[in-house]
């Protein structure tokens, strides 16, 4: 009796958990079926990139189910990509995804300023459901301090700071040339260079110039258009207006001014003759 009581409570618990077992993967399946897609928005929404430089939008939807991910740019609403496909003439434009994965991801390739805008992940529910993402694509610059020729006499230094305008991440590299070669350390002494990639800076130090490093001084940053400088070496007996670039010397500005007052003084003595022959 002892037993039969102990096989009927075994029985019943087992029958209790396949029921329970049931009860939940019908609930999950349920929830799984009739869940509807939602975007993730831990993701970046705005993404700044610079010409030529590969840009990534990346939308997350969980809970997709069997609808479809597309990617319309907003200001003409063309299609760009449905799921994998590209759905435009401008092969620039590719869906990443990986299966398994919620990250729907659009990758412009080589991108121009006109690519600026907005994009959206749309997902194929009814009614559908979209984000919009923000693109923009800027010019990145360098800039050398000072104006665009630099006059030093022999001996001096040559000093040249280069800042890098506009670019979303630090260059990879910043390299200095003259004329159209890459600045040998090893051709003489006194070079250096001290790049800093966090401030986008980089500042090239030539000491006791002579009139061999005179020449077409560029600033190269990687992903970012060059500067350049014009640098003239001169030799210590040469005029010294030469080293002001354009601005006049004194003696030149006395003697315009010494030409002035000798025709207004011309033109005074002139008219008190004409008017004492009166």
């Amino acid at each position: 009796m002892y037993f039969k009581l102990i096989l009927i409570w075994l029985i019943h618990d087992i029958i209790g958990l396949s029921e329970s077992g049931l009860e939940q993967k019908s609930t999950t399946h349920w929830e799984q079926q009739f869940a509807q897609p939602y975007f993730d928005n831990t993701t970046r929404r705005e993404v700044t990139s610079t010409v030529g430089q590969t840009a990534h939008l990346q939308c997350r939807v969980r809970n997709l189910g069997d609808r479809a991910v597309s990617w319309i740019r907003k200001r003409d609403l063309h299609i760009l990509t449905v799921g994998i496909l590209t759905y435009t003439n401008d092969q620039r434009f590719q869906s990443l995804h990986t299966d398994g994965s919620d990250e729907w991801t659009l990758k412009i390739t080589s991108p121009q300023t006109r690519d600026s805008g907005i994009y959206e992940c749309q997902v194929s529910t009814e009614p559908k459901i979209c984000q919009g993402f923000k693109l923009n694509v800027v010019v990145s610059k360098a800039k050398i301090i000072g104006n665009a020729e630099l006059f030093i006499r022999s001996g001096s230094d040559i000093n040249l700071t280069c800042i890098v305008l506009q670019t979303p991440d630090p260059p990879s590299f910043i390299y200095w040339y003259r004329g159209g070669n890459v600045i040998n350390y090893s051709q003489r002494g006194g070079i250096s260079v001290v790049t800093e990639k966090q401030t986008r800076t980089s500042r090239l130090l030539i000491s006791r110039a002579s009139s061999q490093d005179s020449g077409n001084y560029t600033c190269s940053p990687s992903s970012s258009d060059a500067a350049s400088v014009v640098v003239h070496v001169l030799q210590r007996e040469q005029p010294a207006a030469m080293q002001h670039g354009s601005n006049p010397s004194p003696s030149i500005s006395l003697t315009a001014a010494a030409t002035k007052w000798t025709i207004n003084h011309i033109f005074l003595l002139l008219f008190q003759y004409i008017m004492y022959k009166r």
